[in-house]
């Protein structure tokens, strides 16, 4: 079993998992986008803030890279993580059964991603399902692309957003919609799970 990584080396097995053809496409895309750009692992450690190693490997397919991980990459490339995802998988159809739609889990965080509605190239916004664990906490440093436009909107449980410093407490039917600039952190503090209606629109 891979290990998941943040910015550096987790010795456990734990951790995010992609199905193994989609990691080892994922990891090709991520080299391939490194290379459009004439980067070396160097410079794009040096971008991302993540080690040079964390990222051979990922780009090897030997780890599953974390949510955190994968939204730092997102933003040096200037792409939401459903587009990252989408670019490994097939040509996204106009309807997507919801057994077709990709999951993307993150053990260790306790989060787990669908993308209901997968991004097209020719479309600006995209529908997320997000479902956080009781005690579930994940902070991302920066958004993938500045600027960007959310609505979230709870289902079941409870959510706290914090955005700008400013904490926000989601019930059911509670809607929180924002532009993202800098730091958000997402985090259910229970007693029950958390989902989530993610609805994501490029600036």
């Amino acid at each position: 079993m891979k290990q998941t990584v943040e910015g550096g080396e987790v010795p456990d097995a734990a951790g995010a998992r992609l199905d193994t053809r989609l990691d080892t496409r994922l990891g090709s895309r991520l080299a391939e986008l490194r290379a459009e750009r004439g980067w070396s692992l160097g410079e794009l450690a040096e971008r991302s803030g993540i080690s040079r190693s964390t990222l051979s490997r990922a780009e090897r397919a030997e780890i599953s890279p974390t949510a955190s991980l994968l939204n730092r990459l997102c933003h040096v490339y200037g792409r939401t993580m459903s587009q990252l995802l989408s670019e490994v998988e097939s040509e996204p159809a106009l309807l997507v059964r919801t057994a077709e739609q990709p999951v993307w889990e993150d053990r260790s965080a306790g989060f787990v991603r669908r993308s209901v509605s997968p991004p097209h190239t020719g479309l600006r916004a995209e529908l997320v399902e997000g479902r956080l664990t009781a005690g579930a906490d994940i902070a991302y440093d920066r958004p993938p692309v500045p600027g960007l436009e959310q609505h979230i909107w709870v289902l079941e449980g409870t959510l706290d957003v914090t955005v700008q410093e400013v904490e926000h407490r989601l019930g059911v039917g509670d809607c929180l919609r924002m532009r993202v600039w800098g730091p958000t952190r997402f985090r259910c503090a229970g007693p029950e799970a958390v989902r989530y209606a993610l609805a994501v629109v490029l600036p």
